[in-house]
């Protein structure tokens, strides 16, 4: 069969795109590589909190699905919408990679050891805010830019610190200034964070079909349960809410069979001022979507609405 993905045009989003066009040649398919240049590779110089970032990275290229000019589309999982247009369908989530976030410095061991009023790039606001609540003393600085942009500004000097998500420096090869792996429980992944989502038109039963061995059903299971606590909450990928489930895992000392627990968090950017749950249940009684609007109702119950409200986000 013959395949055409549409990507981004950053090293990033291409060895993505390769890594998937690999797999499905393996499995006999000619597949080609369409780039696509989305609203968030334009516009480099706005902050993402300015323009809104709900299908900045996916608009222009499911534009491009539906008029068939491409078969299916490569995304890292984060930046895809959870409320995904009417034509089409989240195929294949393939075998998520490490979903954490990363500190990278040249000069400091980890967070905890930034000097007082250090610098910290990211162009996120889940992290900044998470930042602020562990540090309040450090200075957050917007950073927008791909991988080797953020490297290269952190090496002149600009920031002490960046963080960005550990999977895409392992993508790169690029972990020599990766010092720590910040823990879940104390700053949360964005949902879907070190996953890829494979995005096809829904009535195009062959493309699906042919990416269905792609799917990897305790990956899929996780990311459905985030999704659907991001959806219930009202945000998007630039709304400071972190989720991450860890699904069908065993918990030493328990005796239980498998679990599925997740870790939220909301918080505000600007004063770090945080909501955080924690839930677990046995894999016999999850069902991921509810599990995920379960989570949702908890950070409500728990007073995350105001903090919500105030970074844009909108309970539903």
């Amino acid at each position: 069969m013959n395949l055409r993905i549409g990507s981004r045009g950053s090293q990033l989003a291409l060895w993505q795109a390769n890594h998937i066009a690999a797999l499905l040649r393996g499995e006999g398919h000619i597949v080609e590589i369409e780039i696509i240049k989305t609203t968030g590779d334009r516009l480099q110089d706005v902050t993402f909190a300015q323009v809104g970032s709900k299908g900045m990275f996916t608009k222009e290229i499911e534009e491009a699905l539906a008029d068939g000019r491409v078969d299916l589309a490569v995304h890292s999982l984060k930046d895809l919408p959870t409320d995904l247009p009417a034509p089409f369908a989240l195929a294949a989530t393939p075998p998520r990679v490490d979903p954490r976030d990363a500190f990278v410095s040249v000069n400091y061991a980890s967070l905890a050891a930034l000097p007082q009023g250090a610098k910290v790039g990211t162009s996120s606001q889940r992290r900044r805010a998470q930042l602020k609540a562990l540090r309040p003393d450090i200075d957050a600085i917007e950073f927008r830019g791909n991988v080797d942009t953020r490297l290269r500004k952190l090496a002149e000097g600009q920031v002490d610190a960046i963080l960005l998500a550990a999977a895409g420096l392992e993508r790169l090869g690029k972990t020599d200034w990766l010092r720590e792996r910040l823990d879940p429980k104390n700053f949360c992944p964005a949902a879907g964070q070190g996953s890829l989502g494979i995005e096809t038109r829904k009535d195009d039963v062959a493309t699906i079909e042919a990416v269905a061995f792609l799917n990897h059903e305790p990956t899929r299971f996780a990311v459905t349960a985030e999704r659907a606590a991001l959806a219930a909450l009202g945000g998007g990928c630039q709304v400071p809410i972190g989720i991450h489930c860890r699904a069908g895992i065993a918990i030493a000392g328990s005796g239980a069979g498998p679990t599925d627990e997740i870790f939220a968090v909301v918080a505000a950017p600007e004063t770090g001022a945080a909501v955080r749950i924690y839930h677990s249940a046995p894999r016999a009684d999850s069902d991921p979507t509810a599990l995920g609007r379960l989570v949702a109702k908890m950070l409500l119950d728990a007073g995350a609405g105001p903090l919500l409200e105030a970074s844009g986000g909108a309970a539903q």
